[in-house]
């Protein structure tokens, strides 16, 4: 058997407008998302890993010329954004102690200018382990656009979509092979390509079904 050796590259990830999956399962939320005002000019963006967050946020990204935070970079030297400026900040859930005061003042400020703030998280803010009563009351009072677990047909999408941006092309029959054994949910899409990419690098196999039933034998 050959074997090749398999590398860590970085993954270059679709991100444009066609490439955001709509279904049941987030067109809620990308209408809320897309939507002209926000409440208070605010918005929570909620959805288990992998559910296209990030990439939602980018879509907006590029129509308000906003400017993207990770909430685990914020820290004192954040300078204060620009009268009515649009900002993300994904990730608060990973909010750091020591940046609860940070976000506070950003969240002040764009409020008082008419700026909007896109907030990124896996669970809603009222569950949020915030230590800063003001922050923690500011984020509770945030309007949520919720992203569902994947259903039957966003499930197969997605096993597609992470096929295409790993450059795989799998046998016929292998992404429904897939959607019905796998757990429902966006990061087993996720899991189970990688799987399969790094098997199919390592020993030059095709992405077929025997390789697929290999892969969910060994997650197993």
């Amino acid at each position: 058997m050959a074997w090749q050796l398999s590398l860590d590259l970085p993954l270059a990830v679709a991100l444009g407008p066609d490439d955001f999956i709509l279904s049941d399962a987030n067109r809620a939320a990308h209408g809320m998302v897309t939507a002209m005002g926000w409440p208070e000019g605010k918005l929570a963006l909620i959805g288990p890993p992998g559910s296209g967050k990030s990439h939602l946020a980018r879509l907006w990204q590029v129509t308000s010329e906003a400017m993207i935070l990770r909430a685990q970079d914020l820290g004192p030297s954040l300078p204060p954004p620009a009268p009515g400026a649009a900002i993300v900040v994904e990730d608060i859930d990973r909010l750091p102690r020591e940046a609860e005061v940070t976000l506070f003042h950003l969240h002040n400020r764009l409020a008082a200018s008419g700026g909007r703030l896109l907030m990124t998280a896996d669970l809603p803010p009222a569950r949020l382990d915030i230590a800063l009563p003001d922050l923690a009351s500011r984020l509770q009072a945030t309007a949520v656009a919720r992203i569902d677990d994947p259903d039957d047909r966003l499930l197969g999408a997605v096993l597609a979509k992470h096929f295409a941006d790993r450059q795989l092309v799998p046998a016929a029959g292998v992404i429904p092979y897939l959607a019905a054994r796998i757990e429902r949910s966006f990061a087993s899409a996720a899991a189970v390509v990688e799987r399969l990419d790094r098997m199919a690098l390592a020993e030059a196999r095709p992405v077929n079904r025997a390789l697929a039933r290999q892969a969910l034998g060994a997650h197993r």
